[in-house]
């Protein structure tokens, strides 16, 4: 029995020294390396890096920490480490991670302020644990930090779709722009830490936590380095006091200057076209090209794919009459596609059918 626990507790200290060792790479790495090791053609936020770097760096700061205590065996101890484990985990761990989710969203720099209000009462609720040598008040604070991730959960589902418009408001190609996946993030972070609350289920637990951390760190290294820079902000509104008269003249003329710029020279086809950029080229503003886009009831996104996929469909029957040898992902790419599964995506949406399934039918 004595052997079984020494293994497990062997075990759990390893977990920890991994957990410790991984952290502190990756904070290293988004800190030193000025390359993309995982996509080299992305350049991720500068922000988002330094804000990630310091999550890893309090989460190896916090299994260092932990460690000592895998090998106590008084109680108190036990507990005492435990408590100010917890409290540093809700000074750094917890605000940090709230920090990185707001950091993906780039349609606007939102203040940190509030991560700092919200955290406040796990930390001073930590505190008094701490003073008291009690976790009596240990119950309350999980409740209040299932209500955090609630609370969480319902901002990030707005902010996450509002982001979603202003991107297809805004830009051509979503491929290493979007994300939703940020939701698994939250969701990794608030079952990590779900489950470190409950303190439930003793070396299991552990194991579990640990084992989930170390996943959480590579997969945020990860959907980090995959995530575009878009710090050339799109601005909000436009001064109606700087608009010039030709400007105001070209607001009219939208639609045909699309033909003109945009249409008849094939601009569509240019990778990530931004909307300021159709704008500038069509010699109005993106505030009336995105007023004339809504009154179509449509986005600058279903716009550009619109285009590019009837561009594929053309590219797809001259090929087929000229009998030449082709595939998909090249017409698609010829179409202004960086990623095939984007452009697979759209077309499904356009067409109603895969493209598979519609070249087949084509064919027939």
């Amino acid at each position: 029995m004595f052997g079984q626990i020494s293994l497990d507790i062997l075990l759990l200290f390893m977990l920890y020294a991994t957990g410790a060792t991984t952290a502190a790479i990756a904070c290293l790495y988004l800190l030193l390396r000025r390359g993309n090791a995982f996509a080299p053609d992305v350049v991720s936020p500068v922000r988002l890096r330094r804000w990630t770097a310091a999550f890893f760096a309090a989460l190896a700061m916090g299994h260092l920490w932990y460690m000592p205590a895998v090998v106590f065996t008084s109680s108190d101890a036990i507990l005492l480490s435990m408590l100010v484990g917890g409290l540093l985990d809700c000074l750094l761990v917890i605000p940090l991670a709230i920090i990185i989710l707001f950091c993906m969203l780039q349609d606007r720099q939102r203040p940190l302020w509030p991560v700092a209000v919200i955290t406040a009462p796990l930390v001073v609720g930590m505190v008094v644990c701490i003073v008291s040598r009690s976790d009596a008040f240990m119950p309350m604070l999980r409740i209040y930090l299932l209500l955090l991730g609630i609370g969480l959960i319902i901002y990030m589902v707005r902010e996450v779709r509002r982001y979603g418009r202003w991107l297809r408001d805004n830009y051509a190609d979503l491929e290493h722009k979007e994300v939703w996946q940020s939701f698994l993030v939250l969701a990794t972070i608030l079952l990590v830490f779900g489950i470190y609350v409950s303190g439930v289920g003793g070396l299991v637990y552990e194991y579990i936590v640990q084992v989930g951390g170390i996943l959480l760190i590579c997969y945020l290294l990860w959907r980090v380095e995959m995530l575009s820079d878009l710090s050339i902000r799109q601005p909000q509104s436009v001064n109606e006091e700087m608009v010039t008269t030709e400007e105001q003249a070209a607001r009219d003329d939208i639609g045909l200057l699309l033909q003109q710029h945009c249409i008849d020279t094939q601009l569509y086809l240019q990778h990530d076209l931004t909307v300021t950029q159709l704008a500038q080229a069509i010699g109005t503003n993106r505030f009336y090209l995105g007023q004339y886009f809504s009154r179509q009831d449509t986005t600058y996104n279903a716009y550009i794919n619109n285009l590019r996929i009837n561009h594929f469909v053309s590219l797809y029957r001259e090929t087929i009459a000229a009998q030449r040898a082709f595939t998909a992902q090249q017409l698609a790419h010829d179409s202004g596609y960086r990623s095939y599964s984007t452009f697979s995506l759209a077309f499904k949406q356009r067409m109603g059918q895969s493209v598979t399934a519609w070249m087949r039918h084509s064919a027939e």
